[in-house]
């Protein structure tokens, strides 16, 4: 049997275990009600937009259970597979993390906590952490957020009206998704065996320094954590289901780097510097890339030269079942052409019959017609149409926290 495989079923065993355990429960089940009110938020938006409730709040959660679990496995592998072992980082991590999301809602990455804490530490001499395995274990959370962007990014994207760097509002995506993710993770057993210890396979590398002995000799557990990964972007230039590919891309390539670049921190100080610089900046500079990729592409969801071009289209919806699809230009309704959303609206409703649109298909690029079977009364007829202009209502691209506004508000004080 090759080596790593000896692994596999005790790595499995010890992450199923983890779900008996009443503690290890609670605190992931508080994790998964912290996701899915995010959730149900994110369909309170999708509701503005609709008028009606999409009903994807319990779809989404789900699917973010199911998700999270795959990628906690793989990543319980992943981390035990590099011998990275966690001690007390974790308990670091979580404070900074949190605090610099005070300062920017996307601070709350673990990329800029532990480069700071790793800077702190390689600088300072505080706190009492490896750097090299607090790096490491943003590499491996990284490695499996990018696999679950690939794999679902684009699951449940809320259509918005972005406002660009130039002021102008354009039609687009906000992609949001989060997910739960239970990992088990390495632990040095001191003091000699102990209950729940597993003695490693000769052949397994401790490539992780940070404690002393020979690896083949030491005695070590597998122990759970709880970490909760969000993903956030914006699709304009792209579909969602390409925007979350790309980002995925980007962001696994940057984890490769980063746990490279870990893995040698351990035996170079200056690697170690360049290692700690690479998470927060690494991650400033996919995240600019990624925008820069979308906001110097052309945009799809802008209005079309004639009729009216639909930004999104709600599932199961009467556009939806009439054929409908997010990007398609309607061009008339019941034969008549019209100018802009509001006379498009006053023609549905004023139709006898259930009205008939002429429409310009996206995936096909070429012009359909179809019936749309009127809602029930109250009922929305499912279109977002792309903005058309002097928008009120719009999404910023960046959103500063509350020690942001401050720091910002100070600034404005000092400076004058």
């Amino acid at each position: 049997m090759f080596p790593f495989l000896q692994l596999i079923p005790i790595t499995l065993q010890a992450f199923l275990q983890t779900f008996i355990d009443p503690a290890y429960l609670f605190l992931y089940l508080v994790v998964c009600v912290i996701i899915a009110i995010q959730y149900n938020r994110m369909e309170k938006l999708r509701e503005n937009f609709f008028g009606a409730r999409a009903g994807r709040t319990r779809k989404d959660f789900l699917a973010a259970i199911g998700y999270g679990l795959l990628g906690g496995l793989l990543g319980s592998y992943l981390v035990i597979f590099v011998g990275l072992t966690i001690s007390g980082e974790l308990y670091y991590l979580w404070p900074v993390a949190i605090l610099l999301m005070m300062i920017n809602i996307r601070f709350l990455c673990f990329a800029y906590a532990g480069g700071i804490l790793a800077l702190s530490n390689l600088i300072f001499g505080v706190p009492q952490i490896n750097p090299s395995q607090i790096l490491a274990l943003v590499a491996a959370l990284h490695m499996v957020e990018s696999f679950l962007i690939f794999a679902g990014g684009h699951l449940g994207a809320v259509p918005a009206y972005i406002k660009g760097p130039e002021g102008k509002i354009i039609g687009g995506f906000t992609l949001q998704r989060f997910w739960p993710i239970p990992i088990v993770v390495l632990a040095v057993i001191t003091g000699g065996m102990a209950d729940g210890g597993i003695e490693m396979p000769g052949w397994w590398p401790l490539i992780m320094p940070g404690v002393e002995g020979n690896p083949q000799d030491l005695i070590f557990a597998l122990l759970p954590l709880v970490a909760g990964l969000g993903y956030g972007d914006i699709a304009i230039a792209r579909t969602p289901a390409e925007k979350s590919r790309l980002s995925s891309l980007f962001l696994g390539l940057y984890s490769l780097v980063l746990l490279a670049l870990a893995v040698l921190a351990g035996h170079n100080r200056a690697v170690a510097l360049l290692a700690a610089l690479f998470s927060p900046l690494g991650h400033e500079a996919v995240i600019y890339i990624g925008k820069w990729f979308e906001l110097k592409g052309e945009p799809i969801y802008v209005p079309a030269a004639e009729g009216m071009r639909l930004l999104d289209v709600l599932p199961d919806g009467p556009a939806w079942r009439a054929g409908l699809r997010p990007g398609d230009v309607i061009t008339a309704v019941n034969g008549v052409k019209f100018t802009d959303r509001t006379e498009f609206y006053n023609l549905l409703q004023s139709s006898f019959l259930p009205p008939g649109v002429d429409y310009i298909s996206r995936a096909a690029g070429a012009a359909k017609n179809t019936v749309i079977k009127p809602p029930e009364p109250g009922k929305a007829w499912g279109l977002a149409p792309v903005p058309e202009s002097n928008e009120g209502r719009y999404v910023e691209l960046l959103t500063v926290g509350p020690l942001g506004r401050w720091i910002l508000k100070l600034w404005g004080k000092t400076s004058r």
